[in-house]
């Protein structure tokens, strides 16, 4: 494993966990995950020749800490701007120990993805530094 590969690309989750927090709003936080994971697939099909799954997946949990973190850290400001979550959260007890279970759950859901993702590309994209092809 690569693990120097999977915190740079993991950074990425840091990244989102404050944006979520502050500026992304939930209706269109896929679209960023949707853009980030294709990139994450396509940095870890160029960078390794083995084990493109385990890689995504590792990502995604690494992303699942950090962004479990800044949610919780910044619980308020994180509910005040996602009603929906707001919603779910006002019908529990504790809601920052819901996130801290949960998170993991959804990284390694998420990691399951991811791997699938950076798994196909690997299958379109050849490390950089790897021979090429000989053609007839």
């Amino acid at each position: 494993m690569d693990w120097k590969l999977v915190l740079a690309l993991s950074s990425l989750g840091a990244l989102m966990g404050v944006a979520t927090v502050f500026v992304i709003p939930a209706n269109i936080e896929p679209a960023f995950w949707l853009v980030i994971f294709v990139a994450c697939a396509v940095v870890i099909a160029r960078r390794r020749s083995s084990k493109h799954f385990l890689h995504g997946l590792w990502v995604s949990v690494f992303n699942s800490v950090w962004i479990t973190a800044f949610h919780i850290a910044f619980f308020d400001t994180y509910i005040a701007s996602h009603p929906r979550e707001a919603e779910m959260s006002a019908s529990m007890s504790s809601p920052r120990l819901m996130m801290l279970v949960t998170g993991p759950v959804v990284g390694l859901v998420s990691g399951c993805v991811l791997g699938l993702f950076a798994f196909i590309a690997s299958r379109f994209i050849k490390p950089s530094g790897a021979p090429a092809a000989l053609s007839r």
